[in-house]
């Protein structure tokens, strides 16, 4: 079978790649090797920056994200008992949309359904070959049958654990990775949200954050440690420490309930370089993880997106392979920029095992600084809502 690209991986990333060629009129499979139900039960988070927000009403699937989603002008910084708001609107002029990954992702598979674009769902053993060449291929088995894409490029979508990222040769690639000593504990809820916007606390006891997905579905997390399981954390020991680390106004609010998923998500900051290997193309978590604490994985990950979207569309209708050519640096500025957001996020607002009193006291001071200075506000106002795209 032949097709202009072929795409690993559906989840958000292949999928609105895959949406936002076919728009183009360039001809896509997607190939995925989890069911659309396991694909759909991955609980993500889903705060989308403002450029995210405008690349899904380009692919033409944000009317239920405007009906659904919820518009945050500001988050807030709790930190030794005071509770400062971060003015989106004020500071920068933008805003976030609370909408979860998950919604996003069905969104995209039902769009493209709709159009009857082709997408293979538990096709196993993928391999991809000849990345070096004019025609690349990709091979994968279908219900015991053996299949073979001939393709022009190859999108690596499939996750940090794929098998596009790995199929490139050693020592074409570079690596950088920074595993972080603790993990969140989240837990989903049917309660109302504590706040109207999302809030991040400092305390010594460790991080905790007050998120949402809807008016009527929370989810709280709190940092542990990497050896705590989540079967030693019930409910009602969950809620506790949540409580301890809560501001007293946070507290009074607070609503409990059954938690209806749980579970640790270890923090890692990582990336690959560059994110092209001949006709392939890495974007989203094949390419780079971010910690959750500045929100940045799936805007990253549509970022890749518009920017090889945009390469591959100047590419076959204009004949122009510059886009393509510029892909990976383009995209490894922003991935930088947004790493390096995520990694002082987590660092002023998490206990680190290694602190030492001076380390502490160089914490507390940054964190009097945020509370004090205007300008430090605006710039994690300038980060948070997403930094302006390139081009």
């Amino acid at each position: 079978m032949r097709v202009q690209v072929a795409i690993i991986g559906a989840g958000p990333a292949g999928l609105l790649l895959g949406q936002l060629l076919a728009r183009a009129g360039i001809d896509a499979v997607i190939l995925e090797q989890r069911s659309p139900e396991y694909v759909l039960s991955r609980i993500r988070a889903g705060v989308l920056e403002q450029g995210t927000v405008d690349t899904l009403e380009e692919a033409g699937v944000a009317e239920r994200l405007h009906k659904e989603g919820l518009v945050h002008h500001g988050v807030e910084i709790s930190a030794a008992g005071r509770r400062l708001r971060i003015d989106f609107q004020e500071l920068v002029g933008k805003s976030v949309t609370v909408y979860g990954q998950t919604e996003v992702t069905h969104d995209l598979m039902d769009a493209r359904k709709a159009i009857g674009a082709p997408s293979v769902y538990e096709a196993e053993s993928v391999s991809v070959h000849d990345l070096d060449g004019a025609r690349p291929k990709v091979r994968y088995v279908k219900d015991g049958e053996q299949h073979e894409l001939s393709c022009h490029f190859v999108a690596g979508c499939d996750g940090y654990h794929g098998v596009t990222r790995q199929s490139i040769p050693t020592g074409a690639l570079r690596t950088y990775e920074r595993v972080y000593p603790f993990g969140w504990l989240g837990v989903l809820s049917e309660t109302r949200p504590v706040s109207d916007e999302l809030i991040y606390t400092n305390h010594e006891r460790g991080f905790a954050l007050c998120s949402m997905r809807s008016m009527t579905r929370s989810r709280h997390y709190v940092q542990c440690s990497l050896t705590e399981k989540v079967e030693d954390w019930s409910d009602e020991r969950f809620w506790q420490e949540l409580r301890a680390r809560l501001d007293e106004k946070a507290n009074a609010a607070l609503v409990t309930g059954p938690s209806i998923e749980k579970s640790i998500a270890p923090l890692r900051s990582f990336v690959a370089e560059p994110l092209r290997y001949g006709r392939l193309f890495l974007a989203g978590d094949a390419a780079h993880i971010v910690p959750p604490t500045g929100a940045k994985g799936l805007n990253l990950a549509v970022s890749d997106v518009r920017y090889l979207a945009r390469a591959l569309i100047a590419y076959y209708k204009h004949g122009d392979s510059s886009a393509l050519d510029d892909y990976s640096q383009k995209c490894l500025r922003r991935i930088w920029l947004a790493e390096r957001f995520s990694w002082w996020m987590t660092s002023l607002l998490h206990r680190f095992p290694e602190t030492d009193p001076f380390g502490g006291k160089i914490l507390a001071a940054e964190i009097e600084y945020l509370f004090r200075s205007r300008t430090a506000q605006r710039s994690l106002a300038e980060n948070y809502v997403g930094l302006p795209f390139e081009g």
